[in-house]
């Protein structure tokens, strides 16, 4: 099934394409040849022959330059007699966006649904093939539908669990699970504990750390039996030890041993010398859309970065710029989770946890590294 109209407005540039790219007969031609991407909604173009306009990037059969011209708008080209292309659809939203709107609805559908969702009526709802939604929806998302259905519920069991008037059978079924079993057969991978463990603050649950010093300071690592769940930046060893107290506050915490220093180790090696990469076991703990977030934070390579709003719109959330900066801001794994890659959309260095300076330095380092050498 093929995906549906979803509107018939004039796209809008994205991303940090700059207009002046395209300007002039030449470069759009240019352009069209060789169906550059990042023309699209900066410009269309007609077909004299043929009675239609395109997009710059459109795959249908180049024409010959002198059937061709340029528009700045799909009103213009329509003004002039023009119909819309049936291949690239130039009068609704680019490919890109069609997909992640969609996608975004679905979520909202997972969300909506007290029992697991039927993942085939979710694609159908969204206009695709089941085969093309679940793929695309892990593109987009970075989990499967059904994991991203197991990690909302789990953030209504943090929720529910937080309720000190419920019992943790009440939490339980107040979240959408229909039996005790299915819910405990998956507590752990949702909690990282034990439902009564979480509700008691970590309650039980050791967590190992240990401090080291690299360029940046002071660095606290800390881990549960999961793996790394805390990496933090300072000046002061005991108040990092504190911070780790505070994000779980009736576990019990435990200076690491010499192979867990070798962790440790890892990330003052990385801060140093980040061509040499981060390999290291994660626990990672926050809510769906957070998870959503890092997730994308993590496929930003080595040297480079993007904005709030290119993350946001990675994720499929293009208003969500504001809350992508709130869970950067939330975020725990200093470096595992590369947050100091989010940069604002004219590139400048701000908000940063650990620090303005420390965030440029990472930027400033990694970016030496992907350069190539002389």
């Amino acid at each position: 099934m093929s995906e549906r109209n979803t509107g018939t407005r004039r796209p809008e540039p994205l991303g940090t394409t700059a207009p002046d790219r395209f300007t002039g007969d030449t470069a759009r031609w240019a352009a069209v040849v060789n169906r550059d991407l990042r023309a699209d909604g900066i410009f269309y173009y007609s077909v004299r022959t043929t009675g239609v306009y395109c997009r710059p990037a459109c795959a249908a059969r180049l024409a010959r330059r002198e059937n061709v011209r340029f528009h700045s708008s799909t009103t213009d080209a329509e003004a002039m007699g023009f119909r819309p292309c049936k291949r690239c659809r130039p009068n609704e939203l680019p490919l890109a966006e069609r997909r992640t709107e969609a996608i975004a609805r679905a979520c909202r559908l997972i969300e909506e649904t007290e029992d697991p969702p039927d993942l085939g009526a979710v694609a159908k709802a969204v206009g695709m093939s089941r085969f093309h939604f679940q793929r695309l929806f892990r593109t987009i998302t970075g989990l499967t539908p059904k994991a991203y259905a197991l990690a909302h519920r789990s953030d209504r069991v943090r929720e529910q669990l937080k309720k000190r008037s419920l019992t943790v059978t009440d939490a339980i079924y107040e979240s959408g699970f229909n039996s005790n079993g299915r819910f405990y057969a998956t507590s752990d991978q949702m909690l990282g504990m034990t439902p009564t463990a979480f509700r008691a603050g970590g309650a039980d649950a050791d967590i190992r750390f240990a401090v080291g010093e690299c360029s940046l300071g002071a660095v606290l690592v800390a881990a549960s039996e999961r793996g790394v769940c805390a990496i933090l930046f300072g000046e002061d060893p005991a108040a990092l030890a504190e911070d780790v107290q505070n994000a779980f506050p009736n576990a019990r915490l435990l200076g690491g041993d010499r192979s867990f220093e070798k962790w440790v180790a890892k990330v003052v090696g990385f801060v140093d010398a980040p061509r040499i990469g981060l390999d290291l076991p994660l626990d990672v703990r926050g809510t769906v859309f957070q998870r959503r977030v890092w997730k994308a934070l993590q496929q930003i390579p080595i040297g480079s970065t993007a904005s709030y709003s290119e993350v946001a719109q990675k994720i499929g959330a293009p208003q969500g710029a504001r809350a992508v900066a709130q869970a950067c801001a939330a975020n725990r794994l200093a470096v595992a989770i590369p947050c100091h890659r989010v940069v604002r959309h004219d590139g400048g260095v701000s908000g940063y946890r650990w620090g303005v300076e420390r965030k440029r330095a990472l930027l400033e380092r990694e970016s030496a590294t992907a350069r190539p050498v002389a």
